[in-house]
């Protein structure tokens, strides 16, 4: 015979899953930003091209095989991926320790003029308002950690170029860190760090993290190409145009 537990059962046990919903951790907001036109003004591997150039470590003619790949992404018509994994081939055999020390050079020489302000004072605004704030940059982990640290930022998902014993093999980390592979991190992220996507953050100029903006409740388009910017003006998505770094440093020497 099968007893009737009766309303005692549901009266105890109601309290009890109140009490572990309130001991649950609540998701917490996460804000996404992009990292070259949205957080700098410039692209990082191109002002990494022409460094090297300068230090005599290559060509003319690789300087212009560098800047016309960036180019070609920015037309739309360069399998970004493809280029990133023969790019990395010529880094193989070198020394994590020594490009660590040559990228901090490279941001302290090139990049830290380039950040913008208005992108500065947004990041300490998530930061101030609790938000778990990820820079997520298909450049790799010696260009975006300099800027992270720079801005504060803990966290950072970009291209892993895969290193043993301290010197890199050539190799990517697979994914590579764009469109698709943007995702892959950023699913992998949420999932370690309790972040809720349905309440927060994207930042980006490019039409290329497209997929990423759509998957927040707040997509931002920061000085948007033209094919976003339509996006955005089309879904009536916020469009922030922040002011170059010279320009709110001219605007603060004269006010001063």
């Amino acid at each position: 015979m099968i007893e009737d537990p009766g309303p005692t059962t549901s009266a105890t046990s109601a309290p009890d899953a109140e009490r572990a919903a309130r001991r649950a951790p609540v998701p917490r907001v996460g804000a996404f930003f992009d990292m070259d036109k949205t957080l700098i003004a410039e692209n990082s591997g191109s002002v990494y091209m022409k460094h090297r150039y300068e230090r005599g470590e290559i060509t003319a003619w690789e300087l212009a095989a560098g800047l016309g790949a960036y180019l070609r992404y920015k037309a739309g018509v360069l399998d970004l991926p493809t280029w990133v994994r023969s790019m990395a081939k010529d880094f193989a055999g070198r020394d994590e320790a020594e490009l660590e020390a040559e990228a901090r050079e490279l941001f302290q020489a090139h990049i830290e003029s380039l950040v913008y302000p208005d992108a500065a004072a947004l990041v300490r605004h998530h930061q101030e308002s609790g938000h778990v704030v990820v820079i997520v940059s298909g450049a790799t982990r010696y260009a975006v950690e300099p800027l992270a640290r720079h801005l504060g930022i803990e966290h950072a998902l970009f291209t892993v170029l895969e290193a043993e014993g301290g010197v890199l093999t050539g190799r990517v980390v697979e994914p590579v860190c764009f469109e698709d592979g943007k995702i892959h991190w950023l699913r992998a992220f949420i999932a370690s760090h309790d972040v809720d996507l349905a309440r927060s953050w994207f930042y980006s100029d490019s039409i290329t993290d497209l997929p990423l903006l759509e998957l927040v409740a707040h997509p931002v388009a920061v000085n948007p190409d033209p094919m976003l910017y339509r996006t955005a003006v089309r879904r009536r998505w916020p469009i922030r145009i922040f002011a170059p770094p010279e320009a709110r440093a001219s605007r603060g020497a004269a006010r001063a």
